[in-house]
């Protein structure tokens, strides 16, 4: 780390991925949307981890995340984002609708809209990873509303990062983000529909045993299978967790329940797919085609391809 960025910031960030066995492999000042001040952070599991094993952390240069009511979430979230760092690639996921995308270029912290919208956005892109180097994506503009904003400790990254990209995957789900080679950026609204004040928990799908049975097989042969080089993967990521709706000690239970079956190799929290998983490859590609189809609408067809007197 650079001797001229030692900041306070970079001190109590120091001390809290220690904390958790991560290692700080860069520091260096960044600026917001506003053009505010931001320390922008690598973190690896080593000194000599690859770039692709290592979590990117911008932060606004003034936090103070000591406080007793942020440093509890953000130890919370370096913790998960360490034992994440283990799958082989860490920043992607799949849907339920049967999508693996990878999450990057997030421009933390949250800023004001400048459209006038009373809203706190956050910008990024999600990829489509589907082992062929496909070149589909989408930019996204992820809204916060006002009313919402009051439920989050602080509009920074390691407070936000998991309901956002839940939120995304929802929104892919629902199939109002549409993945382009190229394109403007889409929106994604976070609400209060996505969570409940009386349960203090957010709510992204419902789901049954089964279906998250399901998801865990997707996850591992998408992950692990096809983009992984059959390494495996965490299999309770609370993150997952919160987008199916239950909890990471159902999901470690429906892994079992899913090795049994001889469709994981289970490795304590950690899974590979078998061989009758890697046999379900065309059912799971052509979930994925019919995934993207219902993302691409139908009604204005001529208006994509620019026939349009509008």
């Amino acid at each position: 780390m650079p001797a001229q960025f030692e900041t306070v910031l970079t001190t109590m960030l120091n001390t809290a991925a220690q904390g958790v066995g991560l290692v700080v492999l860069s520091a260096q000042a960044g600026t917001d949307f506003n053009n505010n001040p931001t320390a922008k952070f690598r973190l690896g599991l080593s000194a000599d981890a690859p770039a692709e094993r290592t979590l990117q952390l911008e932060l606004s240069d003034a936090f103070n995340f000591e406080k007793p009511e942020l440093l509890p979430e953000i130890t919370t979230h370096l913790r998960e984002a360490a034992r994440r760092l283990k799958n082989p690639q860490p920043d992607t996921y799949v849907t339920l609708a049967g999508l693996p995308v990878r999450f990057s270029g997030f421009g933390w912290p949250f800023h004001r809209s400048t459209s006038g919208a009373d809203t706190h956005i956050v910008h990024g892109i999600v990829h489509l990873e589907d082992g062929q180097s496909s070149p589909l994506h989408a930019k996204i503009s992820a809204s916060m509303t006002v009313t919402f904003a009051e439920i989050v400790p602080a509009p920074e990254q390691p407070y936000a990062e998991t309901f956002i990209y839940n939120a995304i995957r929802k929104t892919l789900d629902w199939g109002q983000l549409e993945l382009l080679k190229s394109g403007n950026r889409q929106p994604v609204p976070v609400t209060t529909r996505f969570y409940s004040r009386w349960q203090k928990k957010f709510f992204f799908a419902d789901t049954t045993d089964a279906s998250r049975m399901d998801y865990l097989a997707l996850k591992v042969y998408w992950l692990s299978g096809v983009l992984g080089g059959n390494q495996p993967v965490w299999i309770s990521d609370p993150r997952d967790a919160q987008y199916l709706n239950t909890t990471a000690e159902e999901l470690a239970r429906m892994a079992a329940d899913l090795s049994r079956q001889g469709i994981l190799s289970l490795t304590e929290d950690a899974a590979a797919p078998t061989p009758a998983l890697l046999a379900r490859g065309e059912q799971y590609h052509a979930k994925l085609a019919e995934a993207l189809a219902f993302t691409k609408p139908e009604f204005n067809e001529e208006m994509r391809q620019g026939h349009t007197n509008m």
